[in-house]
């Protein structure tokens, strides 16, 4: 079992940037591929952008490309997601999940466990 608690959501303006972070604690941490989801009123969850169990591989959804970036570090049992540039429509609830001996997971159904979520709105 792991669990998982988000932080670091809030309002801001267009063109602001917020960093949110993840923190696990429960299993081996380095055990997990992880993610980020985020899920807007009304619209379905959908995949964010993923990190391996090392750190070393990441991707990301074609939305975020380029103004956000997802990162761990093992050491602190935390994974991040440094968002910048944000836009009105990068409003939701962002969700941290992890994926047991995962590798570069982009669907919701390949993770194990799910963070309870932080709103990030961004106004414009």
């Amino acid at each position: 079992q792991v669990q998982l608690v988000e932080s670091g959501g809030g309002l801001v303006q267009a063109g602001d940037s917020l960093r949110l972070s993840c923190a696990a604690s429960g299993r081996t941490f380095s055990d997990y591929a992880m993610g980020w989801f985020r899920q807007a009123p009304g619209k379905e969850r959908e995949f964010v952008a993923t990190i391996n169990r090392g750190g070393g591989r990441t991707a990301y959804a074609d939305s975020v490309k380029g103004r956000f970036t997802i990162s761990r570090d093992n050491a602190k049992n935390t994974m991040y997601l440094q968002m910048n540039s944000l836009k009105p429509e990068d409003t939701a609830v962002y969700y941290c999940a992890a994926d047991y001996l995962g590798l570069l997971p982009m669907v919701s159904r390949e993770y194990d466990f799910w963070g309870q979520g932080t709103q990030v709105t961004v106004s414009s």
